[in-house]
């Protein structure tokens, strides 16, 4: 007999049995590197959906966690990104059960079997396979083939629950029950059965999922970084003078703080063994390869450069998150492209990430500027994967979004071209807006001046790129722009913290900060979002005292 089970129920099945299939997926993923689907589509849907809707949904995104003070930008706009394509697989699974619900409820009583379930499976998976095999860093073939097989017995399942529901036997219950009650009976305790087994094997994987991706030092305090007494003694004795208000940020920050932003939901795990970078060339119409490094060369080979820098995202709102000052280590590519015969004609360097992500570089800025670095170490340790590791490029003054990452090859070319954000509507320059921040206004770090007077010590950063800051002032409930006092850089590629010592009053106040640069340039003060060019605008604190 057949009971044709609604297309709700099957939405309901479909999406259940998704959960255990992400799971499992998961678990495939960290032991065996095999295709996690949600992620992939959510980075394939990334590179591939138009720029103003990304965007769009960029902004969005970066609005709302700062708005509900969700934590750190970089942090939970990834796991929003995760949890949007862990979401859209489980939408896609109960959408794909209703509808073959459907489907077999107008077929009659005629069951599909294991050949149906293996079809729908195989429907379901074949993109999912196109794009897992795709995927930046994915092995193609082992890619497809887990993905069709995970989707096959996704499908089998679907299948069989539809069988159990529409043609399995009721179970035995007193002669007092109706057939109905004794349908919706057998229904409903196959439905909870099924919901406890994938619960328990949602639950069970994820725990064995979240154990396998714990690092030993995950739960660990953040150490203090700190500036090498080398290069702080070659500085100016200003600096040494100089305290920062209580409550400002580290002026390095530790390595497990640096924001991370790039295209990929998790990050692109590249091997050391056997890593070649070539550089190529197509100019003159033949293919041909001019050189490989491998990363010892790249290590062994050059004169290393350390390097205090500070980095931005161009999405980075006023006084957000989205910026970090650390070590760096490399070689300059004056000193890289010096080692190779470079073509007659190049003009631009196009550089490619492994996940797919490029940017071009002139050679006239490498040729005028020796700062530019081929990077593969920070804090004087080899970037971690999620920063990039085995190589990025720093160009100075310039926001990350013209610095790949994951760099797997560099080619010359014989005229310019759009890198992956400028093709999708942000600024081809991309030059860093000079800005600064309120970190803190230390109402519990009151301090008595030499006349008595009450001061709350204010303090932030400033930043302009390599340009420097000159002078950074503060104004307090519209009034005056006062001067604050500015310390010297570690570097010329470093923020600047600032303080500015204010007169306690009691009640509401608004705090502002503006700077200029060294060469009177001054901060732009209109507002204007990230897109396309940077953020611009003075950054306000308010506090009750």
């Amino acid at each position: 007999m057949n009971h044709k089970p609604s297309p709700v129920t099957g939405g309901l099945i479909g999406g259940l049995l998704t959960l255990p299939l992400i799971v499992i997926a998961a678990l495939a993923n960290q032991i065996a590197g095999l295709a996690f689907f949600p992620f992939d589509l959510f980075d394939f849907m990334v590179r591939n959906l138009p720029g103003p809707l990304i965007t769009q949904s960029i902004e969005v995104m970066v609005s709302f966690i700062r708005g509900l003070n969700l934590g750190r930008t970089d942090t939970a706009s990834k796991l929003a990104e995760q949890l949007i394509g862990v979401f859209q697989l489980i939408v896609i699974g109960a959408v794909v059960g209703a509808v073959y619900f459907a489907v077999q409820n107008r077929r009659g009583k005629a069951q599909a079997g294991g050949i149906g379930g293996t079809v729908l499976g195989l429907i379901v998976g074949l993109p999912f396979a196109l794009i897992a095999s795709t995927t930046p860093g994915a092995n193609p073939l082992a890619a497809a083939v887990w993905t069709l097989l995970a989707f096959g017995v996704w499908g089998m399942l679907v299948n069989a629950a539809y069988d159990r529901l529409a043609f399995g036997k009721a179970k035995r219950t007193p002669a007092t029950a109706t057939a109905a009650s004794v349908e919706v009976l057998d229904r409903r305790q196959f439905l909870i059965q099924l919901g406890a087994a994938t619960a328990t094997i949602t639950v069970v994987g994820g725990g064995l999922s979240a154990l396998l991706n714990t690092t030993p030092n995950a739960g660990a305090p953040v150490p203090e970084a700190t500036l090498d007494p080398d290069i702080a003694s070659a500085l100016p004795v200003s600096r040494s003078e100089f305290v920062a208000a209580p409550g400002t940020r580290p002026e390095i920050t530790a390595l497990a703080n640096h924001y991370r932003i790039d295209i990929r939901s998790q990050p692109l795990d590249i091997s050391a063994e056997g890593y070649n970078l070539p550089f190529t060339t197509q100019i003159g119409g033949t293919q041909r390869t001019l050189a490989e490094l491998t990363l010892d060369n790249i290590r062994n080979d050059f004169e290393a450069v350390d390097e205090y820098i500070t980095m931005s995202c161009i999405s980075n709102p006023v006084g957000g998150d989205l910026i970090s000052t650390i070590k760096w280590t490399g070689v300059p590519m004056q000193d890289i492209l010096a080692s190779m015969d470079v073509p007659e004609g190049a003009t631009h360097l196009l550089i490619t990430g492994g996940d797919s992500f490029y940017e071009t570089v002139a050679l006239d800025l490498i040729n005028n500027d020796r700062r530019i670095l081929l990077a593969y170490a920070w804090d004087d340790q080899p970037l971690l994967p999620k920063h990039g590791f085995p190589l990025r490029i720093h160009i100075p003054n310039l926001y990350g979004m013209k610095q790949p990452k994951w760099i797997t090859g560099i080619e010359f070319l014989d005229s310019d071209q759009d890198g992956y954000w400028v093709a999708r509507g942000w600024d081809k320059e991309a030059i860093v807006r000079s800005t600064s921040v309120i970190d803190t206004v230390a109402v519990d770090a009151v301090e008595t001046g030499e006349d008595g007077t009450q001061l709350v010590p204010v303090g932030g950063i400033a930043w302009a790129g390599d340009r420097g800051i000159a002078r950074v002032q503060v104004r307090v409930d519209e009034g005056e722009w006062e001067d604050a006092v500015v310390n010297a850089p570690i570097s010329d590629r470093t923020w600047q913290l600032w303080r500015y010592n204010w007169p306690f009053s009691a009640g509401f106040h608004r705090f502002e900060v503006r700077c200029v640069e060294p060469n009177g340039t001054p901060q732009l003060e209109s507002d204007r979002t990230p897109h396309p060019s940077g953020a611009t605008g003075i950054h306000q604190a308010s506090v009750t005292i």
